[in-house]
């Protein structure tokens, strides 16, 4: 059902002509209450959003990740980029981005999450969603998104509305995974 708009989504951007230089930031781990912050509505898309969508990209390919929400970086504001391509080589920006669509019917995934390294977990969600965003130009689009897709979307707005997909999991496994990072933090420290 993948279906875009006449506005693609892909962006490609060549960022030369916005801001430079780009920086590597940190990403927040899971269970930091930082993640749990609802991410505010970017008011006008201008060179201060372009630098930090340049940044998050960069953090993303980086680490190396497929999705990467403004949350996830302790910004606390409506902004994801994402990269499903094989190459790597297109951008998806999604400013303000809202699910304004879902299908009845679900599909179960293994996630994993930058937030979250080295977890992984299967997270039963809507098969298909309708997605109205703005672009790096300010300007609103839409468009559906199925399979893999729409699984990497959902994923990436839970993120700025506060939620980190192990939250989808039984309380059980919430708690077992929050003890043993807990754990392996405090031998961190210890080192």
């Amino acid at each position: 059902m993948l279906e875009m708009s006449s506005h693609s989504i892909k962006i490609t951007y060549q960022f030369t002509h916005y801001l430079r230089p780009m920086a590597l930031l940190p990403i927040l781990h899971y269970p930091d209450k930082r993640l749990h912050k609802v991410a505010k509505p970017v008011a006008v898309v201008d060179d201060r959003i372009r630098k930090l969508v340049k940044d998050m990209a960069e953090t993303m390919y980086d680490a190396p990740g497929v999705g990467l929400a403004a949350t996830q970086i302790d910004v606390h504001e409506r902004v994801v980029v994402m990269d499903v391509s094989e190459d790597k080589n297109e951008l998806m920006v999604l400013i303000n981005p809202e699910i304004i669509g879902r299908s009845d019917d679900f599909k179960t995934y293994e996630e994993g999450c930058l937030s979250v390294p080295g977890v992984f977990d299967e997270v039963e969600r809507p098969a298909e969603v309708r997605v109205r965003a703005l672009d790096l130009d300010g300007k609103p689009f839409e468009f559906d998104a199925d399979e893999l897709l729409a699984v990497y979307i959902q994923h990436e707005i839970d993120h700025l509305n506060g939620k980190v997909f192990v939250q989808h999991l039984s309380m059980l496994k919430q708690n077992r995974l929050k003890a043993r990072l807990r754990k392996e933090q405090r031998e961190l420290e210890r080192v």
